[in-house]
Parts: C-alpha cells; sequence; structure tokens
C-alpha cells in the first residue's frame, strides 16, 4: 500500500460502505489490471539485511529513485517511504522489514505489466548497484533473523508491531520476512464479483502451490516449500482465510461489509497522527466506542478505506479483487501471477469452466488444500489425483482465455506467453522452491548463493 487515505466525508450507515465497494463496478471493455509486487534488498558483499539509514540505505535508494524517476516522494513525519506517479502510474512503497513494493499502475493487459516491471527493475538497478545492493525476489527472507531485520519509519507498522503477538504466533514474521505478487481486477456488478471471489477463493491454493518460492528462513531449509504460506496461517484469523462465508448463497458486497465490520481495527488516522485503536471493530468505532477516547473523532469514508486495507483474506475486496495467494518469486512469476487470473477471470467462457472446476468443492476441501500445499505444493493430494493435476487444468483453461482474449504484444504473441514458466514448472512436477533446495544442497548449503541466484 503506497499511503494511507485521508477522506473526512462523514459515514452515516452501513450502506455508506457497501455504496463504496460497489462503486468499483466498471464494464468489461474497461477492465483493467494492477499487479503488486515486492522484493527483499541485501547488500550484495555479505547478504545482510538494509537498514533504513545510512549511505546504503533505504532511505537512500528511495532518494535515488525519486531523482531518477521524478515520482513525488510519500512521508511518514520527516522520513520519505514511498514515492508515487502522480500521473496516473504506480507507486512504490516499504513494507515493515525494508521489502520494496511496486504498486503497478492499472493497465490493459499483461505485456504493459510486464514492460512496467522491466522498467521498474531498471530504474531500480540503476540506484541500487552503485550502493552495493541487490534485489531478491523470494517469498521469504532465507538468511536474516527477526531481531536482525530493519524495521522502516512508519507509524502504522509500530501499532501492528503491537499488535500481532497478540492475536496469532506468526504475524511479526509476515510483516518482516514474506513477500508476495498479486494482482487487481475488476468488476463489472454484484454477481460478477461474488463469481470471481468464488473461483479467486478456491483456486488461490493452486496459485499458492504453482508460485511456491519461499522454503528458507532463518538460515535454513524450514520443511515448507511455500513458508510465506504458512506464516499467514497463524498470523490473525480474524483477517485471513479463505472466507467460506463467500461461498453461501446472497454472498454479495453486504456480506463481505459485515465481516470487514467485525474485524478489529489497527488505527485511525487524523492528518499525520496515527491512534492506536486496536481492540475495537470499525461496527463498534460507527456506534460510538471511540467517542470519550477521541473526542470530536466520527467514522470517515477514509477510516474505512484505510481499514479494508488491513484486511488480509486469501482474496480481498475492495473496489477491485485482490488475489493473495502466491509468492514473490524470479521476474518471470511477476507477470506469470496477472497471466493466469486474467485468463481465468476476465473471459466469460473461461471464468464460467473455471467456475465449473471448483464447483462441487466442499469448504471442508477448499481449507484442507490451504493448509496442506505450504508444505507439499503440487505433490499435495486432492480426492483422486493431485494439485499438479489441477493445476494443469487450471492453466488450460487460462491460456485458452488469454488467447480469446488476443491482446498481442510487439511481436505478435498473445498474453499466454506469460503462462510458459508456469506451464514447465507443471510439466516437470518440480516448483521454483524445490529448484532452490536442490541447488542450495548440491553447493555447499550457501545462502549468499540463494540470494545471488534469486536476484531480479
Amino acid at each position: 500500500m503506497a499511503r494511507d487515505t485521508t477522506d473526512d466525508r462523514p459515514l452515516e450507515s452501513r450502506d455508506d460502505l457497501v455504496r463504496w465497494i460497489a462503486a468499483g463496478e466498471k464494464p468489461a471493455e474497461r477492465w483493467r489490471l494492477g499487479a503488486e509486487h515486492e522484493k527483499f534488498p541485501f547488500h550484495r558483499a555479505d547478504g545482510s539485511a538494509v537498514a533504513y539509514d545510512g549511505a546504503a540505505g533505504i532511505r537512500a535508494l528511495l532518494e535515488g529513485l525519486q531523482a531518477r524517476t521524478g515520482w513525488e516522494p510519500i512521508f511518514d513525519g520527516e522520513a520519505i517511504i514511498g514515492l508515487a506517479d502522480d500521473h496516473g502510474g504506480g507507486a512504490i512503497s516499504l513494507e515493515p522489514g525494508g521489502q520494496f513494493e511496486l504498486s503497478g499502475a492499472p493497465v490493459d493487459d499483461v505485456h504493459a505489466t510486464a514492460s512496467e516491471l522491466a522498467q521498474h527493475l531498471a530504474d531500480v538497478a540503476a540506484v541500487a548497484e552503485p550502493l552495493g545492493l541487490g534485489f531478491s525476489g523470494l517469498g521469504t527472507s532465507p538468511k536474516w533473523r527477526l531481531a536482525e531485520t530493519p524495521i522502516m519509519p512508519k507509524s502504522r507498522y509500530r501499532i501492528m508491531m503491537n499488535y500481532m503477538p497478540k492475536v496469532g504466533t506468526r504475524g511479526l514474521d509476515m510483516m518482516f520476512r514474506t513477500s508476495t505478487v498479486q494482482v487487481n481486477l475488476d468488476f463489472s456488478s454484484e454477481a460478477d464479483m461474488a463469481t470471481k471471489m468464488r473461483v479467486g477463493l478456491a483456486l488461490q491454493p493452486i496459485a499458492t502451490a504453482l508460485f511456491a518460492a519461499s522454503p528458507f528462513l532463518d538460515g535454513r531449509p524450514t520443511g515448507f516449500l511455500s513458508t510465506r504460506s504458512e506464516i499467514w496461517r497463524d498470523t490473525d484469523g480474524n483477517r485471513t482465510g479463505m472466507l467460506p462465508q463467500a461461498f453461501e448463497p446472497g454472498f454479495g458486497y453486504g456480506s463481505y461489509v459485515d465481516w470487514a465490520l467485525d474485524v478489529p481495527m489497527y488505527f485511525v488516522k487524523r492528518g499525520a497522527t496515527y491512534h492506536d485503536v486496536t481492540g475495537t471493530t470499525f461496527r463498534q468505532f460507527m456506534d460510538g466506542a471511540l467517542a470519550e477516547r477521541l473526542p470530536g473523532v466520527v467514522p470517515e469514508m477514509g477510516d474505512w478505506v484505510n481499514h479494508v486495507g488491513t484486511l488480509f483474506p486469501e482474496v480481498r475486496l475492495k473496489r477491485y479483487l485482490e488475489m493473495r495467494g502466491a509468492d514473490a518469486g524470479p521476474r518471470a512469476h511477476v507477470a506469470a501471477l496477472p497471466a493466469f487470473w486474467v485468463g481465468l477471470l476476465y473471459d466469460a467462457e473461461a471464468l464460467d469452466a473455471a467456475g465449473r472446476l471448483v464447483a462441487d468443492w466442499t469448504a471442508e476441501e477448499r481449507q484442507a488444500l490451504r493448509d496442506a500445499v505450504p508444505r507439499s505444493a503440487l505433490a499435495t493430494p486432492f480426492r483422486d489425483r493431485t494439485v499438479r493435476e489441477v493445476a494443469r487444468e487450471a492453466l488450460a483453461i487460462s491460456r485458452e482465455g488469454l488467447k480469446r482474449r488476443g491482446r498481442r504484444d510487439a511481436e505478435g504473441r498473445d498474453e499466454a506467453v506469460h503462462l510458459d514458466v508456469l506451464d514447465e514448472i507443471v510439466a516437470s512436477g518440480k516448483t521454483f522452491a524445490e529448484r532452490l533446495i536442490a541447488d542450495f544442497e548440491a553447493n555447499g548449503r550457501d545462502l549468499d548463493r540463494v540470494l545471488r541466484t534469486t536476484e531480479m
């Protein structure tokens, strides 16, 4: 997230919240996609984490990128914490442990996402290389421990740091030591949202398996192929998970709002000040629960927007849908993730086929997949086959959807070219994580080598 929202329109009722989501509806001809990816900076000399301050720190990197791109700085107090292209482009922000995030601009096709990524990585390299910094595309930081991980100077993160240990055992690991790639997608109506939400939730574990790229933590293999995904299983059960209510009859905007209303908040922001309101749900806030604690502070639309952005289900609903189940990974994965979901969800025939694929999966089966794939990825059993076979079928549906979209690059290739890396993973049966482990064991268990070989 590039910046927290300030919008002082008063909230009068639950209907205001429902209308806010509904305002995101767009006709199919206006659907776009926006990819987000995170990556870990490291010092090339010794593979250590990168602090915020210092001649070769995160601040210096952001300032160098500001000078190179002309993007506007985002501040928290006096600390620069991100950059934004105020001409309709994307934004760069910092995750708690220094993970460097590009929130891409809304674009027309996956080719544009790939071009945007190439330009971003070229800009980052031009600034980072003289500083002796590299960026690793992995779903977890493989080497430095939690105590060795720097803390970025963002006010909201201090609130989250204090709260996370109260609601799970892995919240701080999630904040400081995980990275992801996701894609944000549009919907045309409440019914279209619900269909895409259900398909997205059901197939999110399949994406987790395909993109597994986090087998290391604390300097050693963890026994999981997606350690990032496993960490999320014990972060905060109130705001994470598979949203089984999305599969109930009548699920729509109001259903999601009702769930979100009963999730505890992190903060209320007024001006530059973040007020810690952890433990108070948004519903309680709207009912006046903070009147004595924060005199004169009433719920505003900006509070709702910020709150929705602190919910972390496997598919998140804002004014668009966010597919959240994949590890960050090598450069090719950053384009493959939006290609996978665009092919499934932006073509009517593909969406119908994907819906049929998951239609009879039970809530128990969906949860069992979510629980198992962090460890066994494509080899996870499912009914009379494995996740590998399900992934092959989902990829075939996606590829046909992308072909029907017919969006071609300068070389005449449709968007399905970006699925080639995933087809190869399924054909071999080996995730990127498994290849990393094999290389690690064959080359002296050298984590500095892992950082170098995963550099973006």
